[in-house]
């Protein structure tokens, strides 16, 4: 019989993601997967599961869950008190979650997005190869909503339930957040060019999976912010005008038609991300070369964290 996860309570924007749905673009499906991919494949690397099973995500705060076998669970994605059945245990870390008992997740501390796996992964349908919710289309996911109380999912096999935690800690800098200038940098003269690169810029409250709009100095494209429709991508950054730069995120729409003045390099999409509301950050420009660069080495960065994972004691 198969295994349930039952969420008796479910927190803002709570969605079942995998590592994304690709290959897709050109006929305007969005690739969604988790919005932080780092926290998602640690968290599942933590229970036990590939790095990109499908778990579940939240935004700002978890909720409560039980399951009617054993498992493991790990909340990751930041810090926020996480409790079984009362007793407090460690994000970042797996833990035993015996059935019948009770697992509550509060609000995320300094991150927006947060991850929680349980071994075995949540096993529901595949839809165009990827069990990741896309809550615009209603695509995939669990009917293509965002999940509520009273839902329940339901939990692949799993393997032994041994518990692990970080062996090598994983921090994020608070360098600038690198970009790739274009596909429209031509549309902005010099002067916006230096607004964009040395005044800094905030995280708003005006997000959700699809982008996040900033707020800051307003960029003007001389050639005006309009254009003939062209593709996106994952990080592109649009100026409408008003002025204010739009990100795109996981499921952002595959067409625009607004100048991108850049795009967030691949290894720091998640770092912006999870920058909480009000956040000041400045940007920096980079080569597609030197962003190829360092996203080979956050990558490396990214799996010597997941193959250094040690056996937890206690």
């Amino acid at each position: 019989m198969t295994a349930i996860l039952s969420i008796h309570r479910a927190g803002p924007l709570m969605s079942v993601q995998d590592s994304g749905r690709y290959g897709y673009r050109s006929r305007g499906v969005s690739t969604s997967g988790a919005v932080d991919r780092d926290a998602h494949a640690i968290a599942n690397a933590l229970v036990g599961n590939e790095p990109g099973a499908a778990a579940i995500e939240f935004a700002l705060i978890g909720g409560s869950f039980s399951a009617d076998r054993d498992v493991l669970i790990a909340v990751t994605g930041g810090n926020c008190p996480v409790e079984i059945s009362g007793k407090p245990v460690h994000t970042w870390e797996s833990h035993l979650l015996p059935a019948g008992e009770t697992l509550t997740i509060g609000a995320l501390r300094g991150a927006v997005w947060g991850y929680l796996a349980i071994s075995g992964g949540i096993a529901i349908p595949e839809v165009l190869g990827s069990r990741s919710t896309h809550l615009r289309t209603g695509l995939g996911g669990l009917d293509g909503k965002t999940l509520a109380t009273g839902d329940n999912l339901p939990l692949g096999e799993a393997g032994k339930l041994k518990p692990k935690t970080l062996g090598v800690p994983y921090l994020r800098s608070h360098a600038p957040i690198c970009i790739v200038p274009g596909p429209q940098d031509d549309y902005f003269d010099e002067e916006a060019w230096k607004t964009f690169l040395r005044q800094p810029y905030r995280t708003t409250a005006s997000r959700d999976r699809m982008a996040m709009v900033l707020d800051g100095p307003a960029l003007k494209a001389f050639k005006g912010h309009d254009i003939v429709s062209d593709a996106t991508v994952v990080g592109s950054i649009q100026v409408p005008g008003s002025g204010k730069p739009i990100v795109l995120s996981a499921d952002g729409q595959t067409t625009g038609g607004y100048p991108k003045i850049a795009t967030i390099a691949s290894f720091d999409l998640a770092r912006l991300a999870q920058l909480p509301s009000g956040q000041e950050f400045m940007f920096r420009a980079i080569s597609a070369d030197m962003a190829e660069e360092l996203a080979i080495h956050a990558e490396d960065r990214l799996a010597a964290v997941i193959g250094g994972l040690k056996k937890r004691k206690g």
